[in-house]
């Protein structure tokens, strides 16, 4: 299920099945939503008009937008990140609005992809699918699998396993973000399992002048993804100089 206009044009553009379309008679004349609704009906989706006070009583918020849709799962494996460059993992980040900034930053910085390993909230979860605005229908989000499992699927394709701990591990700038690379993220307040240590053989660290222990998990993501973004960038304008 997703909410609002935005995340409907967002799965349009990104090709996913739409099935249904339900619009509340409240906002049906927003130039928004009547965007929306004209797109979906291009490509045959079915409209449902909603009497007053139906979308209150369905959607997930306490003040939700007036147009609702329903949308096929997309269904993506660790098959399909078979020569992917850069990956993100989540383990066991809990709470939806996190692990769908995470998406939407490994979206927005040029990942291959997001793997939410078992514990992981679902990536489908309506609040997470909302904070993603639509990247969840983007990149390819593979869900489940046990940790240790996708950690060493990925290193068999060749890509480095790096860990993101808030204490510890080695500045981000003096780390190599530019060979194939899964970035690893752990839980809000226990980050990764121990268990895990010995498969993870880089930890990056983010150095803070400040006074605060750590940052969100979301906003490590920002800064980490990013990076690894400004790197690539960096060594493709080196080579394009030359």
């Amino acid at each position: 299920m997703v909410e609002g206009a935005k995340v409907l044009l967002a799965a349009l553009e990104a090709g996913a099945e739409v099935e249904a379309v339900f619009v509340g008679v409240e906002g049906a004349t927003a130039p928004a939503v009547v965007e929306a609704v004209e797109r979906a009906q291009g490509t045959g989706v079915r409209i449902f008009e909603l009497a007053p006070g139906v979308v209150e009583r369905v959607a997930d918020t306490v003040t939700p937008q007036p147009l609702l849709a329903v949308v096929r799962m997309p269904q993506a494996t660790l098959a399909d990140l078979a020569g992917a460059t850069f990956v993100v993992v989540c383990v066991d980040v809990r709470d939806p609005g996190n692990a769908g900034a995470v998406i939407r930053i490994a979206d927005a910085a040029g990942a291959d992809g997001v793997v939410c390993c078992a514990g992981t909230v679902d990536p489908f979860n309506p609040k997470t699918v909302r904070s993603s605005a639509g990247s969840v229908l983007h990149l390819p989000v593979v869900t489940g699998g046990e940790p240790a499992d996708v950690l060493d699927a990925l290193a068999g394709n060749g890509m480095r396993l790096m860990a993101a701990v808030a204490h510890g591990g080695t500045p981000y700038t003096e780390e190599d973000l530019v060979a194939p690379l899964a970035l690893v993220f752990g839980n809000e307040a226990a980050g990764l399992p121990e268990g895990l240590g010995e498969r993870l053989g880089r930890r990056v660290t983010i150095p803070m002048a400040g006074r605060a222990e750590s940052l969100n998990v979301s906003m490590a993501a920002a800064v980490l993804c990013f990076e690894v973004r400004r790197a690539r960038s960096s060594l493709q304008a080196m080579k394009e100089a030359r």
